[in-house]
C-alpha cells in the first residue's frame, strides 16, 4: 500500500529540491504546502512537527521524517522504501 505523503516547503529552498527530487525518483505522489509565506500551513507544520522551524517538513503517513537530509539517511539505510510502500519491500 502506498503511504499518504505530504511535504511542507519555502520557495527557492534547495533541500526541499533536493527532498522533492528524492519522492519524485521512487515515483511516490506527495501534497506539497508552500509556507513561504507563513500562515496557517506553516503553523499546521509546526503543530505537527514541534521544535520544526526549518523545511522541508516531511510526513509519512502522519508521522514526521524530518528533512532532507533525514529522507536521504532513511534511504541510505535502506528504509525510505519500505516506509514509502514502493519497491519491493511492500
Amino acid at each position: 500500500m502506498t503511504a499518504t505523503v505530504e511535504i511542507y516547503t519555502k520557495f527557492g529552498c534547495p533541500y526541499c529540491v533536493r527532498a522533492k527530487h528524492l519522492l519524485d525518483s521512487k515515483g511516490v505522489k506527495y501534497t506539497e504546502y508552500d509556507v513561504t509565506m507563513g500562515g496557517a500551513k506553516r503553523a499546521e507544520m509546526v503543530a505537527r512537527a514541534p521544535g520544526a522551524r526549518t523545511v522541508p517538513q516531511v510526513f509519512i503517513n502522519d508521522v514526521a521524517m524530518g528533512g532532507s537530509d533525514d529522507l536521504r539517511a532513511l534511504d541510505s539505510q535502506g528504509k525510505l522504501d519500505q516506509l514509502l510502500g514502493v519497491g519491493g519491500a511492500q
